[in-house]
């Protein structure tokens, strides 16, 4: 197949959706298939370019609404059999443009839009339950549309949307360490004191993330007597949600409120191999999601990958593969004692802290992309056979 891939961010650009949506090209086209990426001009980024079997085309200035012209061209000079529109609401400024674009795109083209989440886009002041709809029409308007976690698929098929399949995302990191890496040198190398007990945490800061109550859980720790640091491994803001930088100040206002300042340490944006002996330095990963791990998370995908022993938070909804105390620990959402005594637990406990790498290491290959890239396909050959 022909694929049209619709991402509202891509590399150079930092996000998780453009992240997600290279993987899922590169293993389309290992597939056989023809993917062809739709994205926004990057200055200094070639508007056409090549990866392997992947086509990245920088055709969209910005997201709105001449945004519908762009794509139908893109349909008449390459003739796609269906286009799959990788939906998260920052990554298109928010523009109701493209809330709309699936029941307006001329329907020879079928379009199926895979929710990376349902955050409702900002349209104008008071708009209210429009919010809401504009997701939901999108969603109809769709040929169908793929969720990546039970929690997303319920809420759509509760509004009445017939086709709705659940595909899990995959890690966007590969790990890397390098054979005999040296966690100590890596600590001395980054100005970090011998004896620091490292917590990491990974991805961009926002407020449903739980960045606060890490921060909060870090000084507690420090107040327990135990040399803690926290390392906020990879950038702390993406191109495409501006609020996140905002967050970010106010963490780092509340660290130097709590006296943990100087042991909050920042890596900055990292490359692959940079990330994994990152992730290899630390001694737990802690991600603590105010509405509970979500298989949604690409940051949660990294960390099982590694195999890092993880504490995150109970998720919402019943989540079978994550054992508590097998492949996570798991601590109540903004339960700030819970959290730091479920990270004393795993900086104590080394066979736990074993037990809990070896779990997420086999429950990572759940989410391979080679699997992840077949079940698309299978759903999107559906879709333009059933045409």
């Amino acid at each position: 197949m022909r694929i049209g891939l619709i991402a509202g961010e891509y590399p150079p650009l930092q996000g998780g959706l453009g992240d997600y949506t290279r993987r899922l090209a590169l293993a389309l086209a290992d597939l056989g298939h023809e993917p062809h990426v739709l994205t926004r001009f990057v200055a200094g980024a070639p508007a056409v370019e090549s990866e392997g079997n992947i086509t990245v085309h920088r055709l969209v200035g910005a997201w709105n609404w001449e945004t519908r012209r762009r794509i139908e061209g893109f349909n008449r000079l390459f003739h796609p059999d269906v286009l799959n529109l990788q939906y998260q609401a920052a990554a298109y400024q928010m523009h109701p443009a493209i809330n709309l674009l699936p029941g307006a795109l001329d329907k020879r083209t079928p379009t199926v839009v895979t929710f990376h989440d349902l955050r409702v886009p900002y349209l104008f002041p008071k708009a209210g339950v429009l919010r809401w709809k504009s997701i939901v029409m999108m969603a109809k308007g769709a040929s169908a549309c793929i969720t990546t976690n039970v929690e997303d698929r319920d809420t759509l098929l509760r509004e009445g949307v017939r086709e709705v399949a659940m595909i899990p995302i995959g890690s966007n990191i590969t790990p890397a360490v390098p054979e005999g890496f040296d966690g100590a040198a890596w600590r001395r190398a980054w100005g970090i004191a011998d004896g620091v007990i490292l917590v990491g945490y990974f991805g961009f800061m926002n407020e449903s993330k739980g960045g606060e109550a890490l921060i909060r859980a870090l000084a507690e720790l420090r107040r327990r007597g135990l040399d803690v640091g926290l390392l906020h491994i990879g950038g702390q803001a993406g191109d495409s949600d501006p609020t996140n930088l905002a967050y970010a100040a106010h963490l780092q206002r509340l660290a130097v409120a709590l006296g943990v300042r100087e042991r909050v340490y920042l890596t900055g944006f990292l490359d692959e191999r940079g990330v994994s002996e990152a992730f290899a330095a630390c001694t737990c990963i802690a991600l603590p999601y105010r509405d509970g791990a979500s298989f949604r998370r690409g940051t949660l995908m990294a960390a099982l990958a590694h195999g890092c022993a993880i504490v995150t938070t109970t998720p919402r909804v019943a989540l079978p593969e994550l054992i508590d105390g097998v492949n996570v620990l798991l601590a109540p959402p903004d339960d700030i004692p819970a959290l730091a005594q479920a990270i004393q637990r795993v900086i104590a406990d080394e066979a736990l802290r074993r037990r809990l790498q070896a779990g997420a290491a086999e429950l990572s290959r759940r989410f391979r992309w080679e699997a992840i890239a077949a079940q698309t396909a299978a759903l999107l050959e559906r879709i333009v056979t059933g045409r």
